[in-house]
């Protein structure tokens, strides 16, 4: 199971949209290659579509993947955005990304000393 209270856990987002059809290997492939970033135990990286409606999530528990989808009905996830256009992640807490997929929008929220990630 997947738990987004542990403290520990390493949430990353990329900030590029991404084709939904990708599953372990073509996520895998994004997280290491384009993103940079090692398949390290306790990380997930977080994908969302063009339309910001279908959003998947790559864990790695140390032993395999883990792919999780989840599609809106209605609406769209609130998902971040950088001015800088070579930035391709972003690092979050495992908080925030419990109220993204609650539907929060971040971009009004003043983030707490004790809320961010180093």
């Amino acid at each position: 199971m997947i738990n987004l209270t542990n403290a520990s856990l390493k949430i990353y987002l990329t900030l590029q949209p991404c084709d939904m059809r990708k599953s372990f290997n073509g996520l895998a492939e994004i997280a290491t290659e384009h993103l940079g970033q090692e398949l390290v135990k306790e990380a997930i990286f977080a994908f969302v579509n063009k339309r910001r409606n279908r959003l998947k999530l790559l864990y790695f528990d140390g032993t395999r993947l883990w792919v999780a989808a989840k599609r809106l009905e209605e609406g769209t996830f609130s998902w971040p955005t950088s001015n800088n256009a070579r930035d391709k992640k972003l690092k979050l807490a495992p908080q925030a990304l419990q109220l993204l997929l609650d539907g929060i929008d971040l971009k009004g929220a003043s983030m707490r000393g004790w809320y961010q990630v180093e």
